[in-house]
């Protein structure tokens, strides 16, 4: 499973990021967590609010950090 955290590394996007990773950790599963900062590739996967969030490539938010157990929920999907 791959993951996407995008956005500048404002403290919202940091908050996501560490919501991800206890969402993967309380999951059990093996996830690859990479953070973009690049605006280009931000656009490019579909976001127009920041931070969001892909899963194996599917943006499943943006503009807000959603909470650990909503993002539990994506990744059992």
């Amino acid at each position: 499973m791959k993951i996407q955290v995008l956005g500048p590394g404002c403290t919202n996007c940091q908050k996501l990021e560490e919501n991800v990773k206890k969402a993967v950790e309380k999951s059990g599963i093996k996830a690859e967590i990479e953070h973009i900062y690049d605006f280009n590739k931000m656009v490019e996967l579909g976001i127009m609010m920041s931070p969001g969030l892909t899963i194996d490539g599917k943006l499943v938010s943006q503009g807000k950090i959603p909470d650990i157990e909503e993002i539990k929920k994506w990744l059992k999907q």
